[in-house]
């Protein structure tokens, strides 16, 4: 039972559970990956029932789910105002954009300067690659032990102390490669 004033919480971690097991499609018209199944996901090994859910946050973590696919800044301002009439501050919108990076609840896309919700169960310092596709924009993420084996040793071979493990690959993915 949720406690008293936390029922946004819930169910927002419930809606991430489950938002990427409905069949999204791309700006071209196909189906995006799917399904995942959010019902062991972690944000960076805490349970995303500890993780603090501000009503802005919730919002903007709504937002990711149901857009299904990368937004920028201004676009998730522009939503945000659409929602609920009021229009954020940038700061703001950064501020809870941070937030939900730290927690493993969303990702940003350094090529894109865009967010998207996290949709794919991995631990905090394991490698992640987006794959994103040049011509619908769709974003698969992806995580492969290999990558992070040979990452391992390109890092400690140099005697490097690595922070984040980002890859972004563009190209076409399946579905637009065949048209």
């Amino acid at each position: 039972i949720p406690k008293p004033g936390m029922q946004n919480k819930y169910a927002t971690a419930e809606k991430l559970r489950y938002i990427y097991q409905m069949p999204h499609e791309s700006d071209a018209g196909h189906p995006l990956p799917g399904p995942i199944d959010h019902s062991d996901c972690t944000g960076h090994g805490e349970s995303l029932d500890r993780v603090k859910l501000t009503p802005a946050r919730q919002a903007l973590l709504d937002i990711l789910c149901d857009e299904g696919k990368p937004l920028g800044a201004y676009d998730l301002i522009e939503r945000m105002a659409a929602r609920n009439g009021k229009r954020p501050a940038p700061i703001s919108i950064y501020r809870v954009l941070d937030y939900l990076v730290e927690n493993g609840l969303a990702h940003r896309l350094s090529s894109r300067n865009a967010f998207l919700a996290c949709a794919h169960h991995h631990d905090a310092g394991e490698p992640l690659a987006f794959l994103i596709c040049d011509q619908c924009g769709g974003v698969s993420e992806q995580t492969s032990p290999a990558l992070g084996a040979a990452l391992n040793a390109l890092a400690n071979d140099a005697s490097f102390k690595r922070r984040m493990q980002i890859i972004e690959l563009t190209g076409l993915c399946a579905a637009c490669s065949k048209g």
